[in-house]
């Protein structure tokens, strides 16, 4: 039975926030930055960026990066609606909608919140396929000139809902929690539809191949040897204006 009365949501967003900062709050948080000038928690992090990262690991920058001046794309189906009551007491601004599906207003909402906001967006969300990714946030990118960052998430062997479309992972209580974030990554302006699907396929293949060696990463239990732990933002971060 899908929750549908508006105090019952919002009660779910306060619990749902208790359960991951509780849960999430446990793990051993570590990161390889290829510039740790990208992190939005960063002070020298003064530059809109558009952060990617696979909808199956949302919960991971979801306790980590609250309070970071980010505004994050969520689905308009009812299932999403206790999660942007969530967003909200964990710190981020949100859109609701698609860059896939009927996604113009969303991608004009996006853009005017990347005015003074990062934007993080799950591009196979909301209903996948599972790890490919949809063109919505290279034409972004191509269209604002705001750079991107891929976020590779992975968690020690964790609990995963099979038969979610992304096979939803849930972290081990204590477990290790492992990100590898890549550079900016500038898309040409411009681009016409063949160039968004070539950057297309070139950002998807990037960011499995940073997820899967993040995972590998939190399965082993090495030290990497560039590794920083990641901590918790606390405080609201003052508000940022593109140059």
């Amino acid at each position: 039975m899908k929750i549908k009365h508006p105090l019952l949501m919002k009660l779910g967003g306060l619990l749902s926030t208790a359960a991951v900062r509780t849960w999430m709050g446990a793990l051993d948080s570590q990161a390889v930055f290829e510039d740790p000038r990208t992190d939005p928690s960063h002070p020298l992090c003064t530059q809109q960026r558009i952060y990617l990262f696979w909808h199956e690991y949302i919960l991971f920058p979801f306790y980590l990066r609250g309070h970071c001046n980010l505004a994050m794309l969520l689905s308009r189906h009812t299932d999403a609606e206790i999660l942007s009551y969530a967003a909200h007491h964990m710190g981020f601004d949100f859109v609701r909608g698609s860059t896939q599906r009927g996604g113009t207003r969303a991608i004009r909402e996006l853009r005017r919140k990347s005015e003074g906001k990062h934007l993080t967006i799950t591009p196979d969300g909301p209903r996948g396929p599972r790890r490919q990714l949809a063109p919505g946030a290279i034409y972004l990118a191509s269209r604002l000139q705001t750079p991107i960052i891929l976020l590779g998430f992975g968690y020690d062997r964790p609990y995963r809902f099979k038969r979610a479309w992304d096979q939803f992972a849930i972290p081990r209580f204590g477990s290790r929690a492992r990100a590898i974030i890549s550079g900016d990554i500038h898309v040409p302006p411009n681009l016409d539809r063949a160039g968004i699907e070539q950057w297309r396929e070139t950002i998807e293949t990037q960011l499995n191949q940073l997820t899967n060696q993040a995972e590998t990463w939190a399965e082993s239990g090495r030290r990497h040897p560039n590794q920083q732990p990641l901590r918790k933002q606390t405080a609201p971060l003052p508000s940022r204006r593109a140059a």
